[in-house]
């Protein structure tokens, strides 16, 4: 006798809708994960017929993420034109990246531009002499910069002064020197590289080594991280660790506890500052 409501089972009818399911649902899976893997090898592809023959002009390139970035484009057959102050820093570089040679890769001739970024006549001079010798530019990845670190009242107004014509107008007038060439071949990749300060304020570092700064991403990480985004044309990429990229997010959803949470940490270091 059978309860009201109640439904008799029918034997195998589990065991046969069981091996439907899998024969559905397996083929779907594999579907999807072989669909997925031919996009990613197809936006791989793009991404190195992307940069390939690119010509790539790096700020900051003698040492750090700007010398990471040579050897990463230069091995993906880009282009590169270095840019510093320090012209044996920039032969040295150059030396390296001439030893990766090697393989059915064609490799490019890399060029050097040698001024100051803090210099706004000398940058307008060296995007002329850039356009000069490679006639046009693909890429431009504005990485140079300086930090500080220290309290505002402490800080002279000509470190903040330095740190801004370095930081920002230097990338800006350069951006602005070569974005016509840019605009008249109709194509460009403009590449701005900042610290997670540009998103965040972290105490001591109102203008920017620190040991959040010391515990970051190697620039051999980051460079590739940088090659990835520009190949896939990645608007906004932010390369931090888990307590950096929380604070990022908390400045946006919890401004009031973020800045308390920062007075807290401003207090601590100030007093271990005085001891």
């Amino acid at each position: 006798m059978l309860l009201a409501g109640a439904k008799k089972s029918i034997p195998g009818s589990r065991h046969r809708l069981m091996d439907l399911t899998s024969w559905v649902i397996l083929p779907f899976l594999l579907g999807s994960v072989g669909i997925y893997g031919l996009l990613k090898l197809l936006q791989r592809l793009r991404s190195s017929a992307y940069i390939q023959d690119a010509v790539v002009v790096i700020t900051g390139a003698t040492s750090g993420l700007g010398k990471e970035c040579a050897k990463v484009f230069y091995e993906a057959g880009a282009q590169v034109v270095l840019c510093g102050r320090n012209e044996e820093g920039l032969k040295d570089v150059i030396k390296q990246l001439c030893l990766i040679r090697g393989g059915a890769m064609k490799f490019h001739k890399p060029h050097m531009v040698i001024f100051d970024l803090s210099d706004v006549e000398a940058v307008a001079s060296a995007a002329r002499e850039i356009l000069h010798l490679v006639g046009k530019v693909d890429i431009l990845i504005n990485n140079a910069g300086v930090s500080y670190r220290g309290a505002i009242v402490d800080t002279k107004l000509s470190v903040d002064r330095t740190i801004m014509d370095t930081n920002y107008f230097g990338p800006v007038a350069l951006t602005k020197a070569l974005l016509p060439s840019m605009i008249q071949k109709k194509g460009g990749h403009i590449v701005v590289i900042s610290s997670v300060q540009g998103k965040i304020s972290i105490p001591f570092r109102s203008a920017l080594m620190d040991k959040t700064t010391a515990e970051g991403r190697t620039p051999e990480e980051v460079a590739q991280i940088v090659l990835r985004a520009v190949g896939e044309r990645s608007k906004d990429v932010l390369v931090a660790g888990p307590l950096p990229t929380l604070a990022v997010y908390l400045r946006v959803l919890a401004p009031k506890l973020f800045f308390s949470l920062m007075a807290a940490r401003a207090k601590k270091e100030r007093k271990f500052k005085d001891s």
